[in-house]
């Protein structure tokens, strides 16, 4: 009799465990897109992305290594080049302050959110110049240790 108890116990124990994990995995799916994508319904047309969906988009991160008139080429931290095309939709920021091509340079640090092109380029629709290293200066209340 009590190893039968031992069983049933053990048995339960499982089954509670199992069903936390499942609830884990669906509020885990259920908030992906809210914690990793954006709002489901997209971005309101208040933030400064215009009110463009990113959600879908693809992109790269790495250094401007050659400008042109409606493309770029970047260099990934994987030395990967790729192209980059712009156009007059794409948002270019550098903090708050909104940039044209011409305020791109060789040397940037950039976030690019696009399209894959046919042609194998990035269409992108906003890029995110970084600052570059050390030019960085953390607000008063945060104090990290060196």
């Amino acid at each position: 009799m009590a190893a039968l108890i031992i069983i049933l116990t053990v048995f339960k124990v499982g089954m509670m465990i199992g069903e936390r994990r499942a609830d884990f995995s669906k509020d885990w799916g259920d908030n992906y897109h809210r914690n990793f994508a954006g709002p489901k319904e997209g971005f309101p047309g208040n933030l400064p992305f215009g009110g463009q969906d990113f959600i879908e988009a693809n992109g790269a991160f790495g250094q401007v290594i050659e400008t042109g008139e409606s493309t770029m080429v970047i260099k990934s931290p994987d030395n990967v080049e790729k192209v980059v095309s712009v156009d007059d939709k794409t948002i270019i920021k550098r903090f708050q302050e909104i940039l044209k091509m011409a305020g791109l340079k060789a040397g940037d640090n950039v976030v690019i959110i696009g399209d894959p092109g046919d042609d194998g380029q990035i269409k992108a629709k906003f890029i995110r110049v970084l600052p570059s290293q050390g030019s960085f200066i953390p607000s008063q209340g945060r104090r990290d240790k060196i």
